[in-house]
């Protein structure tokens, strides 16, 4: 039996009771594909670059945090279904590639995806954390790289600095209150997980959607007039 101390989760004597169904890693995959695919359609891929950019948007983050912080086999090579929503996710973008490139808000539809699929991802990351007996701060650790690692690789591979490094409109600190209401409405109220994973997104999709909409902004620590 793993020790307790104060920071560790309280899973494990009743893990049951904290399962997050299967189908936010769904929603989160299939949302992180789309991502992937319309940013390789804005940098003009052909369909394996769509694929492939969908692929490594959509599951990249996972394979983060299977890999190096839970040691375990990525959901990808185990189930079955995810390769087939990367392809639907493609495909649908590889179709619909007329109507989307002409659209002048392809970065805020982006944006807008990316607000379903980061929060989904969070939960499901800081799910499997608590599976795994980790302490706290290392659970919230491991759902901000869960949410976040995907759209990172997608963005280096791109070849543009990630979005989370950059300054302007809030994100990282909306993931970070994502991962806490998420713990306070489990372990503290003991609000049922799937009423909290809702809550989470819903919080996470509505904040987001106002820091764009109000394009509230962080600011760099160093501006042009400090050099």
């Amino acid at each position: 039996m793993r020790g307790a101390t104060a920071w560790s989760s309280p899973i494990d004597p009743m893990a049951a009771e904290f399962q997050v169904p299967v189908y936010f890693d769904y929603l989160a995959t299939f949302s992180w594909a789309l991502s992937g695919a319309i940013v390789a359609l804005r940098k003009r891929c052909d369909i394996v670059g769509v694929f492939v950019l969908a692929l490594l948007t959509s599951v990249g983050g996972s394979i983060l945090r299977d890999g190096i912080f839970l040691q375990r086999t990525p959901p990808v090579l185990t189930d079955p279904v995810y390769l087939p929503l990367i392809t639907l996710a493609t495909l649908l973008i590889a179709l619909l590639h007329q109507h989307i490139i002409h659209l002048q808000v392809v970065d805020k539809l982006v944006s807008t995806i990316d607000a379903i699929g980061t929060p989904a991802f969070a939960v499901v990351g800081m799910q499997l954390a608590l599976d795994a007996g980790i302490p706290l701060p290392g659970v919230i650790l491991v759902g901000a790289v869960s949410s976040v690692g995907g759209g990172v690789l997608r963005d280096v591979i791109v070849r543009e600095i990630p979005f989370i490094l950059q300054a302007g409109q809030f994100f990282a600190l909306v993931v970070l209150l994502a991962c806490i209401v998420f713990l306070v409405l489990t372990l503290a109220l003991q609000v049922a997980t799937v009423h909290a994973a809702w809550a989470t997104i819903g919080l996470f999709f509505v904040v987001r959607t106002l820091t764009i909409r109000y394009n509230w902004q962080t600011r760099p620590l160093l501006r042009d007039e400090d050099h």
